[in-house]
């Protein structure tokens, strides 16, 4: 029997079925699956700008295909209006609320399935952990990518307007054209533009199988994105009727293929954290030196922003995720057996996508012509980072850097240093307590590390954090240090002028002080007072866990 029905014919059945009737509940209308529409649609950024359209063609999908959808609203921080201010420790706080909010309203009221739609960053694993939570029928429905900005024959992302910031404090650009970046770099409704996180968190759902294929890399407003959410209503109310739940698909080689799919395509250090916390949720053996064994065999074969070519419109015109998929597949890199929410096998859905990428473009190369043999996120470990770090080394000459550290104890010090030129080839960038618990909320380092690209840096200088970085982040820059500074990581003992190493040709993240001097600094190093202690960034600081495991809030 479906959840709702039940509850509407138990003990309370007159006055349950009396608030139905308020909302527009016809008797024959009781027996139909109730579908919960998960909207995340907000006038605060581009990216969920377009969302309530969707909703609403998702929902007259769903009633004509017999089922009794029920549209309830969810929060988006975007990250891109609050990147470099104190908002920003709110950013990854909202996947929480967000994964909080959706199971309460489904589960508070019986639903029988789930169509989230979202467009910022955490709008998706957000969705993804209520729905592993749930396991009830599930789909989520991206919000779309935004179209490119142009300017001087270029195309521009919201990237382009951080890295501006950069150029004019360095004196390569004037004020003029820095304005003019930042009137055309997001010209529309969308999210950001490149592969940057949230590009490659639809993508990795459409591996997973819990959206459906080809719709990760559709623009926010072309038609074909609303076609895509009304389709995607009715794949649910098939899915409800066959019983098809969301960890009958979320299986360990589920994620192995969506980890497979991020390096193909070299997207967003973001999605390690993300994926480990979906893991944990779903009961998935996962960590974060499985990113590392599967780096090793798969290459990058997309050459997108930020440090590639092309945008995400134009991975979609080149065939989109199934094409880079069925390139995996048939190299043996890919699990083809895994199911889908359409009930196919990723094998029969990609069985019509053609076996080599199309000659008149270079956005998706062979598997034989990669931008890079091996995969763009590694993982670093050592004494600085003895539960891991991640780097995202794609568009970078040498990884491999040895030099003094300049240690700063917030975004907003580092970047001050980086504009008023206090940074010098071969420095060693450390910024502290942005991590989970001492940020908390673990920033996004778009900023300082933009601003390095911006004056000419970004092979240059390394940086390391136990804070996060955006998906439009490149560079030689080391993020998702841990243990973190705030619960007495080796990264808080760091001082001014220490030798560090990072080496990603040897997963290496090292502060070169002998271990006496560590013990030393430790037995006089004492836990900072909390920056929170109330609201939600103090009741966040107080559950989050380590990022190694996907700064989840819910830990037994």
């Amino acid at each position: 029997m479906l959840r709702s029905a039940a509850i509407t014919q138990g003990f309370q059945r007159s006055p349950n079925r009396a608030m139905l009737r308020a909302v527009g509940f016809g008797d024959d209308d009781f027996n139909k699956p109730i579908i919960g529409i998960a909207n995340g649609y907000s006038t605060i950024t581009p990216c969920n700008l377009g969302l309530n359209e969707l909703a609403l063609r998702a929902i007259a999908a769903a009633k004509a295909a017999g089922a009794m959808p029920q549209m309830f609203g969810t929060i988006t921080v975007s990250d891109g209006i609050s990147m470099g201010t104190e908002g920003m420790k709110y950013s990854l706080v909202s996947r929480e609320v967000i994964a909080d909010s959706i199971e309460t309203a489904c589960n508070g009221e019986s639903m029988d399935g789930v169509l989230a739609v979202g467009g910022c960053d955490k709008n998706m694993p957000g969705a993804m952990l209520a729905i592993a939570r749930m396991n009830i029928p599930a789909i989520f429905v991206y919000g779309g990518t935004i179209k490119p900005g142009r300017l001087g024959g270029c195309d521009l992302t919201v990237v382009s307007a951080f890295e501006a910031v950069g150029q004019f404090a360095a004196g390569t650009i004037d004020n003029d054209q820095l304005t003019a970046v930042e009137k055309n770099a997001c010209p529309g409704a969308g999210s950001c533009g490149g592969m940057f996180t949230a590009n490659t968190m639809s993508s990795s759902i459409e591996a997973m199988g819990l959206s459906l294929p080809g719709s990760s890399t559709m623009a926010a407003e072309d038609p074909e994105k609303a076609d895509s959410a009304a389709r995607s209503a009715e794949v649910l109310v098939e899915a409800i009727a066959a019983n098809i739940r969301p960890l009958d698909l979320l299986t360990r080689e589920a994620f192995e293929n969506a980890i497979s799919v991020i390096m193909a395509v070299g997207g967003s250090t973001n999605a390690v954290l993300h994926l480990l916390a979906i893991a944990r949720t779903a009961e998935v053996p996962l960590t974060i030196d499985d990113f590392e064994t599967i780096r090793q065999r798969v290459p990058v074969i997309c050459d997108l922003k930020p440090s590639g070519r092309y945008v995400t419109t134009d991975l979609h015109a080149a065939g989109g995720i199934p094409q880079v998929m069925k390139l995996l597949l048939d190299a043996g890199l890919l699990h083809g057996d895994c199911r889908t929410i359409e009930g196919k096998t990723l094998k029969e859905s990609l069985a019509a996508i053609p076996s080599v990428p199309r000659p008149d473009q270079d956005v998706i190369r062979p598997l034989s012509n990669p931008l890079y043999a091996k995969g763009h996120l590694a993982v670093l470990k050592g004494n600085l980072a003895t539960e891991g770090s991640v780097a995202k080394i794609s568009g970078v000459k040498n990884p491999q850097v040895t030099g003094p550290a300049r240690v700063f104890e917030s975004e907003e010090t580092c970047l001050a240093a980086i504009l008023e030129g206090q940074i010098q080839a071969g420095d060693v960038l450390v910024i502290r307590y942005e991590g989970p618990v001492g940020g908390p909320g673990m920033r996004e380092m778009l900023s300082p590390t933009s601003a390095i690209i911006g004056q000419g840096l970004g092979d240059k200088v390394a940086l390391i954090t136990d804070g996060r970085f955006s998906g439009g982040t490149y560079g030689m820059v080391v993020g998702h240090v841990a243990p973190e500074a705030a619960v007495g990581g080796t990264i808080a003992l760091v001082q001014e002028g220490d030798s560090i190493t990072v080496d990603a040709h040897q997963l290496l993240i090292q502060l070169n002080v002998d271990d006496a001097e560590l013990a030393r600094r430790r037995a006089v190093w004492s836990a900072p007072a909390p920056r929170y202690t109330t609201g939600v960034l103090g009741k966040y600081a107080r559950l989050v866990s380590s990022s190694s495991l996907g700064a989840v809030t819910d830990q037994p």
